[in-house]
């Protein structure tokens, strides 16, 4: 089975920090797609703040096998911020899709429901959602094939 992975860091570090206080085990994560088939493609997508710890992070997931995409956070004038990755991750998903067998999304934006719906249709994969239950969209949820919840299991040990 040919598998692409997607992930929304930020989402996925937020999402885990509010309901548990705690960050996904990316390690773990990539043994048990490992076991699953051949990942074809893995791409991580993060906002760029050069800061140490976020370098490090970057670093690791360079070393379990990802593709770290990072973007600058953008500033707005009247001072807020924002940084999100769903058109790139959406256009990302749509160009691979074709060479897959499934595409596992992480992240809990029900943005992204209609991706899937649409990479199922058009090219008949399975679409798996990782996501913390209770901050993911249902929309998300109905939409993929499988859903796996961010629990316990997938979480690193507190330090």
């Amino acid at each position: 089975m040919k598998i692409g992975v997607f992930v929304d860091v930020q989402n996925i570090y937020y999402t885990t920090r509010e309901a548990f206080g705690r960050t996904f085990d990316y390690r773990k994560f990539w043994q048990h797609v490992s076991d699953m088939g051949q990942i074809e493609v893995a791409k991580a997508y993060a906002i760029s703040r050069n800061v140490d710890d976020q370098k490090k992070f970057q670093s690791a997931l360079r070393h379990i096998g990802f593709d770290v995409i990072l973007k600058p956070m953008f500033r707005r004038q009247d001072g807020t911020t924002k940084g999100d990755w769903d058109v790139g991750i959406t256009i990302d998903v749509l160009e691979a899709a074709a060479e897959l067998d499934r595409v596992i999304l992480l992240s809990g934006d029900g943005d992204f429901a209609i991706l899937l719906q649409h990479i199922m249709k058009k090219h008949g994969i399975k679409t798996q959602v990782f996501g913390v239950p209770k901050l993911t969209s249902d929309s998300l949820i109905n939409a993929c094939t499988d859903f796996t919840a961010i629990d316990g299991i997938w979480l690193q040990n507190p330090k």
